[in-house]
C-alpha cells in the first residue's frame, strides 16, 4: 500500500470539498478546508517526502472564469515537483501533453472517455495514442444506485450508465497504466470508507488502483490494507492534519508502510 497525495484545486485555491456536493453552477461547494499555500507549497512537501504519484485534481470547468487561477496553481504545483504528480480535470486529447509538458507524470480522465452515459472506446483509443497506455490514469469514480456502483462524470455531477465491473476494469486496463477512484458518497465526510467498492477493486487488483473517499482513521487504512491485500494505495484530504483533519501525516505514512 502506498500513500497517494492530493491537491484538489477549486476557485483558484487549494481546498478540500465534500465531493458530492460541488456544483458548476455558480462556481459552489461545500468547503471543508481552504488553504492560504498555493500548489507549490504542497507540492514542495510531498517531494521532500518521497511521495510520489499523488494526484492535482482542477475542479472547476474550462468554462469557469475561475479555471485560469486552477491551471495557474496546477503549474506551479507541477513545476515544484515534476514527474511526481499526476494530473486531472478537464483533460482532452487537445491539453494531454500540454499538461505532460508541464511536469504530470500522468494525465488523469473521466469525463472525456465517459461521454454521454456510456464508455466511447474511440475517444479512448485516441486518448492513449496521444499520451500513452503508460501515461494514462482513468479515474472510475463512482456512486452506489440500485445496489451497484455505477462511474460518474463532470465533476461527480452526473451518473453514467455504467456499472463498475471487474469485466469493465480488464477493458479499460488495456488502455491505462492505473485507475483512481473515489467513492463519492463519501468523499469528504470522514464518515467510513466504501467497504463494497474496496472489495470490488481488490478482488480485480491486476494494476495500481487508488482509493479515495471517507477514510479518517488509523483502522480504516487497516481495513483497506487487510481487505486489499496491501495493494491497493490510498489518498487522504479532509480527515489529514495538513487539511484541518485529525489524521497525523507520519502516523498514516506509518500505518501504509507497516507490512500485514
Amino acid at each position: 500500500m502506498q500513500f497517494r497525495p492530493c491537491i484538489d484545486i477549486h476557485n483558484g485555491q487549494v481546498k478540500q470539498i465534500v465531493g458530492g456536493a460541488l456544483s458548476d453552477e455558480g462556481d459552489r461547494a461545500q468547503e471543508n478546508f481552504v488553504s492560504l499555500r498555493d500548489g507549490a507549497y504542497y507540492a514542495s512537501l510531498y517531494r521532500d517526502l518521497g511521495l510520489k504519484g499523488g494526484h492535482v485534481i482542477l475542479l472547476n470547468p474550462h468554462t469557469s472564469p475561475y479555471y485560469p487561477a486552477d491551471l495557474h496553481q496546477a503549474k506551479l504545483a507541477l513545476s515544484a515537483f515534476p514527474g511526481g504528480l499526476q494530473l486531472g480535470g478537464g483533460v482532452t486529447p487537445d491539453n494531454a501533453m500540454e499538461f505532460l509538458d508541464w511536469g504530470a507524470s500522468h494525465v488523469i480522465v473521466t469525463s472525456y472517455v465517459f461521454s454521454g452515459g456510456e464508455v466511447n472506446w474511440e475517444r479512448l483509443k485516441k486518448l492513449e495514442q496521444v499520451c500513452s497506455k503508460h501515461r494514462l490514469v482513468l479515474d472510475v469514480s463512482c456512486r452506489k444506485r440500485d445496489g451497484e456502483y455505477y462511474i460518474v462524470t463532470d465533476r461527480w455531477q452526473k451518473f453514467t450508465q455504467v456499472p463498475l465491473t471487474p469485466a469493465l476494469l480488464d477493458r479499460l486496463s488495456a488502455y491505462c497504466d492505473e485507475f483512481l477512484v473515489h467513492g463519492v458518497d463519501v468523499e469528504g465526510k470522514q464518515s467510513g470508507v466504501e467497504l463494497g467498492l474496496v472489495k470490488l477493486l481488490s478482488s480485480w487488483g491486476k494494476i495500481p488502483c487508488t482509493y479515495a473517499g471517507g477514510i479518517h482513521s488509523l483502522e480504516d487504512i487497516r481495513q483497506i490494507k487487510r481487505l486489499g491485500d496491501d495493494r491497493i494505495h490510498i489518498t487522504i484530504g479532509s480527515a489529514l492534519d495538513l487539511f484541518g483533519g485529525p489524521l497525523k501525516q507520519n502516523q498514516v505514512l506509518e500505518c501504509c508502510r507497516t507490512p500485514l
